[in-house]
């Protein structure tokens, strides 16, 4: 029998008190202990960026991730980017642009778009391109992915103060 551990998170905006498995990944624990659904597993080994998450801000792989690694971390999944029934202006410039496709590579590439607008909000095509290069898209969706990134880029400086 495994020792569960307790951890401590703060998972989009709501602060949450587990105990998990100690070889439980951050994926397992949002998807089957949370019911975060929206983070998808697909390849388990880091390589296609369907399961990115923002820890603490930055675009992680949560397959890649130990859940008690996260302790104390915020993690923010595509379900916490909509604020309430609102959309996040990336959510929204996804379906605009006809970005959404089969939808399974979706999340991960919203919130590693978010973490890259968070960093740079006025990127070019190229950054969008390299922050993004760690989420593969088996529709090759790529060009309305990119677009999408850069219209929400273009909205958040149109609505700025």
């Amino acid at each position: 029998m495994t020792t569960r551990q307790p951890i401590e998170l703060t998972v989009n905006g709501r602060a949450r008190s587990i105990a998990v498995a100690p070889h439980h990944t951050l994926l397992e624990v949002l998807r089957d202990d949370l019911g975060l659904t929206g983070t998808k597993e697909c390849c388990l080994v880091g390589e296609c960026g369907a399961c990115a998450v923002l820890v603490d801000g930055l675009s992680v792989d949560s397959c890649l991730i130990l859940a008690v690694e996260a302790d104390g971390a915020t993690v923010t999944t595509v379900e916490g980017l909509a604020t309430g029934d609102r959309l996040h202006p990336l959510q929204q410039a996804f379906l605009d642009t006809g970005a959404t496709q089969c939808g399974f590579c979706i999340p991960g590439q919203l919130v590693s778009a978010q973490a890259l607008l968070a960093l740079t909000p006025h990127p070019t095509r190229a950054e969008v391109e390299e922050g993004l290069a760690g989420n593969l898209c088996r529709c090759a969706g790529y060009g309305q992915i990119i677009e999408a990134v850069l219209a929400a880029a273009t909205a958040a400086e149109d609505t700025a103060p």
